[in-house]
């Protein structure tokens, strides 16, 4: 069985129903932390901290321009000590695309869904025409399901360099290593790179070097690659980030052998700069393991994950939910559930019905009394039971307040699957 928390138990046939004997059993609690004071309290001793001690300072990134224009984190550091006090990330955007799409044509969807983000609009594009077309069954041709995962390609192309070069890649660079942490600089200098014969660079500094904004060569390089992986995306889908091809039942895309032979001159060129950039890439984390262990521990937490998988296989993708763990398991990246280092589950229905959404600490109306009144889905299709969390079961109603890290904070809401 793979819940563990959600009150959820399978028949022999594989179908999933409540557990007996359970009054309420979708109901919340939110933990608290164990603390003697109340968050006003402890907001004003951490403020008397400031004023008094010089090393004790309040750190505010507003906004995160590298992960999101809309994201903002908010720190108390000691910088005595090397530790923070407290930290809380915020979405202090309110972006809708929830309300804006309700009532729209449906073939306005893929269209307004692309807007999401200015970086991975594609994916917004794709899963607006698999809900159109699962709600109103029309599954693309074969040909169709082919150059979607062609322009999905091209934007996996694009999405990583753009991470590690553009966005992460300046973190560690040699001028901001020399800036923050500059006793691992001679280290960087004397450390030989096991994937030279891979990458090209004999030590670390001088990946570090290469990573400099605007003037490495890798940066660079992640600029040129970037636009090579976009250029084979706007083969077939017309413009980047926003596409104008992607509809509900395939593409409007014309696919001649000179589109085919222009994307796959780009492919070759991104294929050899894939296998260059993940020897770089893994031997960026080892020399941080090596010059300190303590760099094991960033960042640790449970390895829980959930991949609803990618790159549908053009002969089992049906737009069905009936059959969706039959064209799930064909997809070229598969899907899964892993929880505490295992792997739960790779059936869809079992990673949809597991999905639910919290706004405790959103500025969000609740849209549910935890007890499944008025729920607009109890099951899915199948039957199998829904929560009254569950995305499907979602109403946005934005709720704008004061800021309160106890209460409500951001726009973001907490998606959780299985409550983990």
């Amino acid at each position: 069985m793979c819940f563990k928390t959600l009150p959820l138990e399978f028949d022999a046939a594989g179908n999933a129903q409540l557990r007996g004997g359970i009054p309420d059993p979708y109901s919340v609690s939110t933990a608290r932390p164990e603390v003697h004071m109340t968050e006003a309290q402890r907001t004003a001793q951490i403020e008397k901290l400031v004023e008094r001690n010089g090393h004790i300072k309040d750190l505010n990134m507003d906004p995160v321009t590298r992960i999101a224009g809309a994201m903002a984190m908010h720190m108390t550091a000691d910088l005595q000590e090397g530790k923070y006090i407290q930290a809380h990330s915020q979405a202090p955007l309110f972006r809708g695309y929830e309300v804006i799409l309700m009532g729209r044509d449906p073939r306005d969807a893929t269209y307004i869904a692309s807007r999401a983000c200015g970086v991975c609009g594609g994916v917004h594009a794709h899963a607006a025409a698999y809900a159109v077309e699962m709600a109103l069954d029309i599954p693309p041709p074969p040909m169709g399901t082919v150059v979607r995962n062609l322009g999905e390609t091209a934007e996996m192309g694009y999405d990583n360099p753009l991470h590690l070069y553009l966005l992460a890649g300046p973190d560690y660079s040699e001028p901001v290593i020399k800036a923050t942490n500059p006793e691992l600089w001679p280290k960087a200098e004397q450390w030989r790179c096991p994937g030279e014969k891979h990458h090209g660079f004999r030590t670390m500094a001088e990946i570090m070097t290469a990573l400099t904004p605007l003037t490495g060569e890798l940066y660079r390089e992640g600029i040129q690659f970037t636009r090579l992986s976009r250029e084979m995306f706007v083969l077939f889908h017309g413009k980047y980030p926003h596409p104008q091809t992607i509809i509900p039942g395939g593409v409007t895309s014309t696919v001649t052998l000179q589109v085919l032979n222009e994307y796959h001159a780009r492919l070759g060129e991104i294929f050899d700069y894939a296998q260059r950039m993940m020897a770089i890439w893994n031997d960026i984390p080892e020399f941080f393991y090596e010059a300190d262990e303590r760099y094991k521990e960033v960042g640790a937490l449970p390895m829980n994950f959930v991949d609803t998988g990618f790159w549908d296989h053009q002969d089992a993708y049906d737009a069905s939910y009936a059959n969706c763990n039959e064209w799930g398991e064909r997809r070229w990246s598969t899907p899964g559930a892993i929880i505490n280092g295992e792997l739960v589950t790779t059936r869809l229905t079992d990673l949809n019905i597991g999905w639910e959404e919290f706004v405790e600490h959103s500025y969000y109306e609740e849209w549910t009394d935890g007890n499944g009144t008025g729920m607009r889905y109890p099951t899915d299709p199948l039957g199998n039971p829904l929560s009254p969390y569950h995305p499907w079961n979602k109403n946005t109603i934005a709720k704008p307040q004061e800021k309160s890290w106890k209460d409500k904070y951001s726009y973001s809401t907490s998606p959780r699957w299985d409550r983990e």
